[in-house]
């Protein structure tokens, strides 16, 4: 993840994470679903106090851009990342669909590699 903290700005620290991140999902360098780094793995590649990190991923939240799954992470929302909300919920279907048939991910992207076809 692509985030640099420009220590002159008048723009708070926080604030340029935030920014950032919103960013990243809408121009699709952070897809639907995707992992954020936990606070205090970015705060520390970042410099940045753990605080300053969870204010941006709260205010996040609070915007409906990204979701806490607890200890399972923090994640971008399909409204973050400009996918309609029906095809998360589908791809979510699907993922738990294959699981309980027992498929490998590897196996279940190549099903629906095949059933999209060429990516022309």
């Amino acid at each position: 993840m692509d985030i640099v903290i420009d220590a002159d700005s008048a723009v708070p620290p926080y604030e340029q994470v935030r920014l950032r991140i919103a960013e990243l999902a809408a121009g699709g360098a952070l897809a639907a679903g995707a992992k954020l780094p936990p606070v205090r793995q970015l705060a520390a590649r970042l410099g940045l106090a753990a605080n300053t990190v969870a204010r941006a991923y709260r205010e996040l939240e609070q915007a409906g851009l990204v979701q806490t799954r607890g200890r399972a992470g923090t994640v971008v929302t399909a409204r973050a990342a400009g996918t309609p909300a029906e095809a998360q919920r589908a791809a979510q279907r699907y993922a738990e669909q294959v699981t309980a048939l027992g498929l490998t991910p590897q196996a279940a992207l190549e099903l629906v590699r095949a059933a999209l076809g060429p990516a022309d």
